[in-house]
């Protein structure tokens, strides 16, 4: 028989439903709720990813952290069963506590292969995404709310023989709150899948961070070109929100492949169109270590029993084979009029996309 008492997250008023807050208001398998960290240094050397997830109806909980120098990228990645304390975000060696909600969190790895104790503060106030929505056929597979913020990181870093000492002027903090519903691993295709195949899928995630001022910049389309998300918002503290229009993408891609190396970013402002540009400093596979798909060693949500943790380091000098098939986070410097700031140009491109010229799943840059 489950265990139906009280968790210590009941004696809070956050409640949104009347259920204990160890229950999710749906029983879709694929519920979560996680966060995605992006810490990066401005000349290129360093790219910290790391996240927490929690998958409320299949009992999982799991966090991951890579770092990417040279062409080198160093993965620990931990898995547990979920427990009924859901303010303790702990997995194996991976931690993250909320020093002061919305503001101030603490990022810990304890582990031989890649460790490193931040603290994390924002800069500028969370800002809401759009919400998004997915569906194969009549059902609905993925409905997320979302938001986005970015700061600044300061402490410690270490992976082998190499140390990093994150400054508050020479590191950029990104991160990502999401919670929802979101396909996870081990659900059979059956008819909607096998009649509703994708043709192609494009997808910008662009948070950055300037001296004043913080933009966001989302786009997501069909491979017609049909977009079904799209945002752009310029946040500067003691100012209203301004919102530039429908952003428009031009990506400089690597020949042979599908990654950009620069990019231009057009934005419509009332008063006068603004062009953001977009030089990548380093890339980092969301396939290849941190555990989103198409990743064949470990995908998020998955059960690999209690206390599961696994430490990998990957050669980046030949490819991985599902990395072009991933998102790719690409630490960048941007430029918006006259000012350079830095963060994350998030990238995927698969199948056909008309607009870039793309023509299918093999389909890559002259």
């Amino acid at each position: 028989m489950a265990d139906d008492r009280p968790v210590p997250l009941d004696e809070y008023p956050v409640h949104q439903v009347p259920l204990s807050m160890k229950h999710v208001a749906t029983g879709d398998r694929n519920a979560y709720d996680r966060c995605i960290f992006h810490v990066l240094d401005h000349e290129g050397r360093a790219l910290l990813i790391l996240g927490l997830g929690v998958y409320p109806n299949l009992g999982v909980i799991d966090a991951y952290a890579t770092l990417r120098t040279g062409d080198t990228l160093h993965a620990v990645r931990a898995s547990d069963a979920l427990g009924d304390d859901r303010t303790r975000l702990v997995v194996g060696p991976l931690r993250i506590e909320v020093v002061e909600p919305l503001r101030r969190l603490r990022l810990v790895c304890d582990d031989d292969l890649l460790s490193y104790d931040l603290t994390w503060t924002a800069d500028f106030p969370a800002l809401w995404e759009p919400h998004h929505l997915q569906r194969r056929g009549d059902r609905l597979t993925l409905e997320g709310r979302r938001f986005v913020q970015a700061g600044r990181a300061r402490g410690l870093i270490r992976a082998g023989d190499e140390e990093f000492r994150v400054t508050a002027e020479g590191w950029t903090g990104t991160r990502d709150r999401s919670w929802g519903v979101r396909p996870v691993p081990g659900e059979e295709g059956g008819r909607l899948a096998e009649e509703h195949r994708p043709e192609g899928f494009h997808w910008i995630w662009c948070p950055v961070r300037f001296a004043d001022r913080f933009l966001m910049v989302i786009t997501q389309e069909d491979a017609d070109g049909y977009r079904t998300l799209s945002d752009a918002t310029l946040v500067v503290p003691g100012r209203r929100d301004s919102q530039l229009g429908w952003p428009q993408t031009e990506i400089t891609y690597r020949p042979g492949t599908r990654h950009p190396e620069r990019a231009v970013v057009h934005l419509g402002d009332p008063r006068k169109p603004l062009e953001l540009e977009v030089e990548i400093l380093a890339s980092s596979p969301l396939a290849v270590g941190a555990g989103y798909p198409p990743a064949d060693d470990w995908q998020h949500g998955t059960w690999h029993g209690k206390e599961w943790t696994d430490r990998r380091t990957y050669d980046l000098t030949s490819p991985h084979p599902l990395a072009a098939y991933g998102v790719t986070d690409h630490a960048a410097r941007f430029r918006l009029d006259g000012q350079v700031g830095h963060g994350i140009f998030e990238h995927g491109s698969f199948g056909r996309h008309d607009p870039s010229g793309f023509t299918g799943f093999d389909s890559v840059a002259p």
